[in-house]
């Protein structure tokens, strides 16, 4: 049991890595978030790109808790994530951006679900917004994801894949690997997935693990839309094209069943396509659109269950 007074399954060793550049504003909280986890099996990595601003010295306060450091240049944020990755020996990998911030409770949560599921390779809690003052203003709603779903382009500006609230075991990492695309400047967290997709499911949790802190100025990805959604399509198209002919052909299939389906042009035509496609075309999705079981959280028993 930790400081906090959580029943911690810790047969994993967790390896959060915090890229960081003149971040000391949000920095400690960040930091805060780690380590008061009280996760016993924890190694902590922060790769400062050279900061001016009093970065180093909120890492030199913290130190002890840290595994490893290190200030020095870097070719930006992926590049220090890396450099991380490179040297954690975490079973469970994740990362966390230096003003971003943990819930509570979320490593417990999380190695018991890959020690009690086996099955689980890659895992995503409930995302969550903080505001400049750390308050959890804005929390969304539960969300099944599938590769069909970043395929198809069934993503935007509030449904995406949350990178601070996403855990994964080494071993998948290992696979898809072991690197992240440095030549995305913006997206590569994006490619990421497409790439964890070949191998594994993500499995959506009800339970909040991490939070995105909305600034109002000077934040990478919210001033950089344009460009990410461009890295987005990039990495899309070039997993696609890799992609069997079959597949590639079903998701065209579904495409235009849905262009059709929501057109009003011509309800009979509509619906002697409909009867006739119908059962061919839901077939198709059902493929495309697999999801991964649920996984909730049982009152009487204190348990997480999985459904069949």
């Amino acid at each position: 049991m930790d400081l906090n007074g959580f029943n911690i399954v810790s047969d994993y060793k967790i390896s959060i890595v915090t890229p960081v550049f003149n971040g000391g504003s949000y920095l400690e909280e960040t930091i805060l978030s780690v380590i008061n986890q009280g996760y016993p099996n924890l190694e902590y990595i922060i790769i400062d790109g050279g900061s001016t601003d009093g970065t180093v010295d909120i890492i030199k306060k913290y130190e002890k808790h840290l595994a490893y450091w290190v200030s020095e240049p870097d070719n930006g944020l992926y590049h220090a994530v890396q450099k991380g990755f490179e040297k954690s020996t975490g079973d469970i990998m994740a990362w966390i951006n230096s003003d971003d911030m943990y819930h509570r409770g979320a490593f417990s949560i999380v190695s018991e679900l890959f020690n009690q599921f086996p099955q689980i390779e890659w895992m995503m809690g409930i995302p969550s917004i903080y505001d400049e003052l750390g308050r959890t203003v804005m929390v969304d709603g539960y969300k099944p994801w599938c590769k069909g779903n970043l395929y198809m382009g069934n993503y935007g500006i509030d449904n995406w894949i949350q990178q601070e609230s996403s855990f994964w075991r080494r071993s998948l990492w290992e696979k898809s690997g072991s690197s992240l695309r440095l030549d995305l400047k913006y997206a590569a967290d994006f490619e990421l997935w497409l790439r964890f997709f070949r191998y594994a499911e993500l499995y959506s949790l009800k339970s909040l693990l991490s939070g995105f802190r909305f600034r109002s100025h000077n934040q990478i990805s919210m001033d950089n839309k344009e460009a990410y959604m461009e890295e987005v399509h990039q990495s899309i198209s070039e997993e696609v094209d890799q992609l069997p002919e079959s597949y590639r052909r079903k998701m065209n299939e579904v495409k235009y069943f849905n262009e059709r389906m929501n057109s009003i042009k011509s309800r009979v035509y509509r619906s002697i396509y409909f009867r006739q496609n119908i059962k061919r075309i839901m077939q198709h999705k059902k493929e495309l659109f697999k999801y991964p079981p649920r996984i909730g959280f049982d009152r009487v028993t204190q348990k997480f269950l999985m459904s069949e």
